[in-house]
């Protein structure tokens, strides 16, 4: 089977294809903007440099394979808040240059990531996927593109297609240490420099947050199986924390205090999140989730051997 992953050198992208390079031959296609090569240090992905936007370049990642997965994006809500033209650019145009390529190579499946920040306004918990999306920023909305015109091409031109939702992923190599950065590598670069942790809003919003691990296992189970959906599906498991109960468990983990300074909620920002995991229960039953605690203890062995390299 050949597999290419678009933004193969990301975080969540490198996972991928280390879940993937177990049965697959692997391409990918990076043009570096958030992702680094060194998330694909020691594997045997052929990686093309260059942007989903470049036909030529997407050509070259995606000819005669047998499945694309589709993690290439501009993130972030505050970054599409500022830059609104190039979020749109990179998630909706982006998008249907990838399943122009995924019709061109044959009718290659094609899994596009979406996003929980799809439901936005929409109060109701947990969200499940016959929700009314109610994007709260141009990033939300560019998501919810992605995912529509995978479905629009599902339908037109027969293409197997599985969109995902996915919720707060979090995991090693999440880069931490910039304006855009998550909220778990943001926290936890702080913690380990004995800094404080800036928290947006007074801590009470909650996420349902999901290990990479059991993102990447998913994926990789849907490409061997040839999973589709005529409909969106979350990728996340339904637990639900809020951002001061994380940092209570971040406190347990490394073993002390946490400064924690509060700002003015930032624009966009979804007060809550929470993803109904049935649709995902019945067309995977046997992938199971990663604990949080376990999740958050492997994020920050990583972090600290980041931190010192970095220093080092």
């Amino acid at each position: 089977m050949r597999v290419c992953v678009t933004g193969a050198a990301g975080f969540i992208g490198s996972h991928v294809v280390d879940a993937l390079s177990s049965f697959a031959e692997v391409s990918g296609i990076d043009d570096l903007s958030s992702g680094s090569l060194h998330n694909l240090d020691g594997s045997s992905c052929r990686l093309v440099e260059g942007s989903i936007l470049d036909a030529d370049a997407l050509t070259a990642a995606t000819s005669g394979v047998d499945a694309i997965v589709h993690l290439a994006a501009r993130p972030s809500v505050p970054r599409s808040i500022a830059d609104p033209a190039a979020s749109h650019a990179a998630n909706a145009t982006g998008t249907m240059m990838v399943l122009e390529a995924a019709r061109a190579a044959g009718g290659a499946q094609v899994i596009v990531a979406s996003s929980s920040s799809v439901y936005g306004a929409n109060p109701e918990l947990p969200k499940h996927e016959r929700l009314v999306p109610q994007p709260m920023s141009p990033y939300a909305a560019s998501k919810l593109a992605t995912e529509q015109y995978a479905l629009a091409w599902g339908h037109s031109y027969e293409l197997p297609v599985l969109p995902f939702r996915f919720f707060n992923v979090f995991g090693p190599r999440q880069a931490p240490g910039h304006a855009y950065a998550a909220v778990v590598p943001a926290f936890l670069h702080a913690a380990l420099r004995n800094e404080p942790v800036t928290v947006h809003g007074d801590g009470t919003q909650s996420r349902d947050f999901t290990y990479v691990g059991s993102v990447a296992r998913t994926i990789a189970d849907a490409v061997q199986r040839r999973v589709t959906s005529d409909g969106p599906v979350n990728l996340a498991f339904g637990s639900r924390v809020t951002l001061l109960e994380l940092l209570d468990r971040l406190e347990n983990l490394l073993g002390g205090s946490i400064e924690r300074i509060h700002t003015e909620r930032r624009p966009g920002d979804v007060p809550h999140s929470q993803a109904d995991s049935a649709r995902l229960s019945g067309l995977f039953p046997a992938v199971a989730p990663v604990h949080l605690d376990e999740g958050l203890a492997e994020t920050a062995a990583w972090m600290r051997r980041y931190l010192a390299a970095v220093v080092g």
